[in-house]
């Protein structure tokens, strides 16, 4: 039984030592490539004094970066990773709440880190030592816990302070095995990445690719501006598996790209993040009928995805794919409002418990204990679980996702779920990605799409699908939709488009 990260490196650098692991366009590392560059920033960070503390992670999406984050960990430290997307409030959010004292940077970031607030010290990927220090590191590995943390990673909402949520060893290895062991991953496997590598979603190639000396592409992120280009990457370096949000999947099935090009290789789709509208997840299926399709559900703040549903048939047009069944060693728990259990059939709040919640939020013992709660039916012993916001119910023994808790809303005397809207447009041929905004202030829902379907004509089709009070206010036609770093779709990007229209409008 494992109880540290670093054995998943050590063990494929032993057993397929000279074979790729992960790769980009520029460069290409092999597992014993991958082990020795990750000791050399372990020894490099043992070097510099720094020990049981979190660093700052500063570099390109490379597999370097990779090496830089079990590098830390092998220092016997937690990896911090930012990223030059992100906006520099954020980063300098992120250095404020963590206090580290030092960053690793490359050639790429090094300039904008200088123009950062951080006082602490710089130390460059390219300077890596030659030499490892072994007897520094296995000190460190002898000491090491498997409930030590691994990695801060900064949750990516676009409102508000930014989250630290922390992970630990025993978390993630237990994710890890789960994880490969209920999606059938094998050491056949050549993975496209897709997530930025500050978010949790890398964790799922990267593991599985240690674990059966597997390979990882990732894949560059101007590529999922193109959908046909997208896919003749895939196809050019015959990617069979990719774990991607849903945002990414209809970006390709909606523009008509499989009328041009389809995947060759693809036999393992994992998607989750968002609702993969019915019908767009058909046109997958129908496009790659032998591929295995899973829907996974999961916050960071339980380490990864949570729940998992084998999507091995077509759905009709209305309806929504459950998101299924926890992990082994997971308990989902639907709660109301007074934190006792629904029956089936009835809404509730999805929480999570099990050795998958991390640590809570670093440096945020108020927002920690706000959502990671005692556990209202095991008051005999301390028993945390983690209230998602989200909310689910089940039917047919499966679990479904229902909406935000933030995402409902009361218009014109009536609550509803800004979803209904976009599940019924979604359903009107010529929509091809659509997402509601909630004005409070006002109660405005302002709807915005992409696709061909005229404006006008548009409107006439919810008229005929919705009720009158959950028809929107306004109807916006735009070319694409604003998303995160992460790949989910950024409705404050939304809100604010609208509000600078609308003061262009008046002259404000």
């Amino acid at each position: 039984m494992k109880t540290n990260i670093l054995e998943y490196m050590d063990e494929a650098a032993e057993r397929f030592p000279d074979r790729e692991a992960f790769a980009d366009d520029e460069l290409s590392l092999t597992f014993g490539e991958f082990s020795s560059r990750a000791k050399r920033v372990g020894s490099m960070l043992r070097n510099a004094g720094a020990a049981d503390e979190p660093v700052i992670i500063f570099m390109k999406r490379s597999p370097l970066t990779l090496t830089a984050f079990f590098g830390t960990v092998a220092a016997g430290c937690y990896y911090v990773p930012i990223d030059v997307e992100m906006p520099r409030r954020r980063i300098e959010l992120i250095l404020e709440t963590t206090e580290a004292r030092y960053m690793i940077t490359d050639d790429s970031t090094m300039d904008t880190a200088k123009e950062l607030d951080f006082s602490g010290e710089m130390l460059s990927y390219e300077d890596l030592p030659e030499v490892i220090d072994e007897a520094a590191l296995e000190s460190v590995r002898e000491k090491a816990l498997d409930v030590d943390p691994t990695y801060v990673l900064f949750t990516s909402g676009s409102t508000g302070v930014p989250k630290g949520v922390v992970g630990y060893h025993k978390g993630v290895i237990d994710y890890a095995e789960t994880l490969t062991e209920t999606l059938g991953f094998d050491e056949t496997c050549v993975f496209g990445m897709q997530a930025p590598l500050y978010l949790d979603a890398c964790m799922k190639e990267v593991f599985s690719t240690f674990k059966f000396g597997a390979k990882t592409r990732l894949i560059p992120s101007e590529c999922f501006l193109f959908p046909t280009k997208l896919v003749e990457y895939l196809n050019e370096h015959k990617i069979n598996t990719i774990c991607w949000v849903v945002s990414a999947l209809t970006m390709i099935s909606s523009f008509g790209t499989f009328d041009i090009v389809k995947p060759e290789y693809l036999k393992k789709i994992a998607f989750g993040s968002e609702v993969f509208p019915a019908g767009q997840f058909n046109l997958w299926k129908k496009t790659l009928p032998d591929a295995d399709f899973f829907n996974l559900y999961g916050p960071t703040e339980a380490t990864g995805m949570s729940c998992y549903f084998h999507a091995d048939r077509f759905f009709d047009e209305d309806e929504v794919i459950p998101i299924g069944r926890p992990f082994k060693n997971t308990e989902i728990m639907l709660l109301d409002a007074d934190g006792k259990p629904v029956p089936d059939g009835k809404e509730g709040e999805i929480c999570i418990r099990g050795t998958c919640l991390t640590k809570g939020y670093y440096r945020n013992p108020e927002k920690t204990n706000e959502v990671f709660t005692p556990n209202p039916l095991r008051t005999e012993y301390d028993d945390r679980i983690y209230h998602t916001g989200d909310l689910g119910y089940v039917k047919g023994g499966e679990l479904y996702f229902a909406s935000r808790k933030d995402h409902q809303i009361k218009h014109m005397g009536h609550r509803i779920e800004l979803g209904e809207i976009e599940a019924d447009a979604m359903r009107v041929e010529g929509v091809k990605m659509c997402a509601c905004v909630f004005f409070r202030e006002n109660e405005k829902i302002v709807f915005y799409y992409v696709g061909d379907i005229d404006k006008r004509e548009l409107t006439k089709e919810l008229k005929k699908r919705l009720p009158r009070y959950m028809v929107p206010n306004a109807i916006r036609q735009i070319d694409s939709m604003p998303l995160l770093p992460n790949g989910k779709l950024d409705r404050m990007k939304l809100k604010d488009m609208y509000t600078e229209s609308k003061n262009k409008k008046t002259g404000a």
